[in-house]
């Protein structure tokens, strides 16, 4: 995978444009520190595209939020105790 600064992009984005051709992922840095990825598109795959990336995002959050709760304990609560939180939250919607 190539790296590619954001200087570089400003000062020679046609050629980091060419480059995607051959090198369908780029990532782009800030100060040594990866800040984005450039990936190729094609028109009549940009929908596909887009999904695939927001599908992979929400994939990435929810074990994110497995991880924080099984460090938190909270893998361990038990379906009385949840049901119960989940009825508190839906009753203080109502007002």
């Amino acid at each position: 995978m190539k790296f590619v600064s954001v200087r570089e992009l400003r000062a020679r984005s046609a050629d980091v444009w060419r480059q995607l051709s051959e090198e369908p992922d780029m990532v782009v840095t800030s100060n040594g520190k990866p800040v984005a990825i450039l990936t190729a598109v094609s028109p009549a795959g940009l929908e596909k595209s887009l999904s695939s990336l927001r599908r992979a995002r929400a994939i990435s959050a929810v074990e994110t939020m497995q991880i924080q709760s099984a460090a938190a304990g909270k893998h361990r609560l038990d379906r009385d105790f949840i049901d119960h939180e989940i009825a508190a939250v839906r009753k203080g919607r109502g007002k």
